[in-house]
């Protein structure tokens, strides 16, 4: 079949096939008979977790539908929905997510199998609303996993890198439908650094964006609001102005120091209100490549300095700017924010730029800072840096072996990160 590439076009990959099943009994067939078998949703991820020269499977089309519980506390939803589809079905249900990231293309099931996140200081990643998993293994036969039911299962698929079976269903935790009041302001960077426990306080939601020549960042609060009305401005940022810049810079790399003070100006202040599933996610049309490192809270400010300095020392051509967030501390085995409150540094290159030198450099910074990769974005952790960074992992590749111990859901790049054969 034709190649397959992902979001930004690094990741390049020629399965053997590729299918869309419409059912169970259709994937069935299509996972006991195959040697390989990984599942791709919108090709987000960064690293060649979807790469494979066996079965790739896209669930897309696979059938199902929102089912509630009693007290509409929790919903089972289709793993192969996009968040967008999702969410627009739970608000019709008077229901949102917990939390989003600022995108919303990508698969419920491969959001919760990366620990995909927004930003929050009380709020952890998607992972962690998943309560229950329907699980379809090797053989083709499916279980279904939670804390009470086989509990190991559980604790390995609430963040599995899809290497235990295809997630067909997932039930999370959800809210009553709510609104959502976005305030983006232009504000100092030392000003916002002096001020950050206190925005981080008092608001639900609060994130910047900082490029690494300017001294100004976009600062992005969301908080609980009434509504009022139809959405009228659909994203947080127009990517247009940016998109030509990007180019600019990609033709000429020494305008980047020049043009960059210029994306955030003094006196921006936008507000708009709308409903949550509406406001969480941005159009992001601009392509780049992202590597986004997870560090202990008290440690985020130093690392963002020294990698800032990293680059102005270099006068490296950075057009993209470096994103700051917050999670909340989790338990779960391979989760980058186990066992701690977290900071979440993005960093990014455009796609038609080099990137592989500036990550290169910047990794190692967020590394001596005690950071986790996001396992979708860029690093280069081998097994030795897998077993020193997660006290569980040892549990989880119990558990790995346990449900597929011939690694038919193992390409080459997890074989080698969780030694499976």
């Amino acid at each position: 079949m034709a190649a397959w590439s992902n979001w930004s076009g690094s990741v390049v990959a020629e399965p053997r096939a590729f299918a869309r099943p419409k059912t169970e009994a259709e994937l069935a067939a299509l996972v006991s008979r195959a040697d390989k078998v990984r599942v791709v949703g919108a090709g987000h991820s960064f690293m060649p977790l979807c790469e494979t020269d066996g079965t790739l499977l896209s669930l897309c089309d696979l059938e199902g539908a929102v089912g509630l519980s009693a007290d509409k506390s929790r919903a089972w939803c289709p793993a192969g929905w996009s968040l967008a589809t999702l969410t627009a079905a739970l608000w019709e249900q008077g229901l949102s997510l917990i939390n989003q990231g600022d995108v919303n293309p990508q698969a419920l099931a491969g959001a919760i199998a990366t620990g995909t996140h927004g930003t929050g200081a009380k709020l952890g990643s998607l992972s962690t609303a998943a309560r229950a998993f329907r699980v379809m293994l090797a053989d083709g036969s499916v279980v279904t996993c939670s804390a009470d039911e086989r509990p190991d299962l559980f604790e390995a698929q609430r963040l599995s890198l899809g290497l235990l079976g295809v997630a067909t269903r997932i039930e999370v935790d959800v809210l009553p439908a709510y609104h959502l009041e976005e305030k983006v302001e232009s504000h100092a960077f030392a000003e916002v650094s002096g001020r950050w426990d206190d925005l981080v306080a008092a608001n639900r939601h609060v994130e910047f964006f900082v490029f690494p020549y300017g001294e100004r960042v976009a600062l992005k609060m969301l908080n609980p609001a009434p509504a009022e009305g139809p959405l009228q401005q659909l994203s947080d940022f127009d990517d247009r102005a940016f998109r030509v810049i990007c180019d600019l810079c990609a033709a000429a790399p020494w305008l980047t120091r020049t043009l960059q003070p210029l994306i955030v100006g003094r006196g921006v202040r936008q507000r708009r209100v709308g409903p949550a599933y509406q406001i969480f996610p941005s159009d992001r049309t601009v392509k780049f490549e992202e590597m986004e490192y997870e560090l202990p809270a008290e440690a985020g400010w130093s690392a963002l300095r020294e990698a800032i300095a990293w680059i102005r020392k270099r006068n490296l051509p950075v057009t993209f700017p470096f994103e700051f967030r917050t999670v909340a501390a989790d338990d779960i085995w391979i989760s980058p924010m186990n066992g701690r409150p977290t900071v979440s540094i993005s960093v990014h290159q455009y796609a038609k730029m080099p990137w592989r030198a500036f990550f290169d450099g910047v990794e190692p910074i967020f590394r001596a800072h005690g950071g986790r990769p996001h396992w979708a974005k860029r690093h280069t952790l081998t097994a030795r840096d897998v077993d020193a960074l997660y006290p569980k992992a040892a549990d989880f590749k119990r558990v790995r072996a346990a449900h597929d111990p011939g690694a038919k859901f193992a390409n080459a790049h997890l074989a080698a990160l969780f030694e499976a054969a």
